[in-house]
């Protein structure tokens, strides 16, 4: 999958894994594993694509929403 970044995410907490599901036009949809509370879908999501890219990402907006920038 061709990632480059920064990239529009949608995010759908509390799943049973951590994966990219598809796309809806330009944005990723996203199941992370870690639940919507106290920032650990967002620390969940930064580890994935760090992971997933080979770079430091960040949030770079939208960090208490589903839709997120990640750069």
């Amino acid at each position: 999958m061709d990632l480059s970044l920064p990239v529009e995410i949608k995010v759908k907490a509390n799943k049973h894994r951590t994966e990219i599901i598809g796309k809806e036009g330009s944005v990723y949809v996203v199941h992370v594993k870690a639940p919507a509370e106290k920032n650990k879908a967002n620390l969940e999501l930064i580890k994935f694509f760090s992971q997933l890219t080979g770079k430091k990402v960040n949030i770079l907006r939208g960090k208490t929403s589903r839709r997120k920038l990640i750069g």
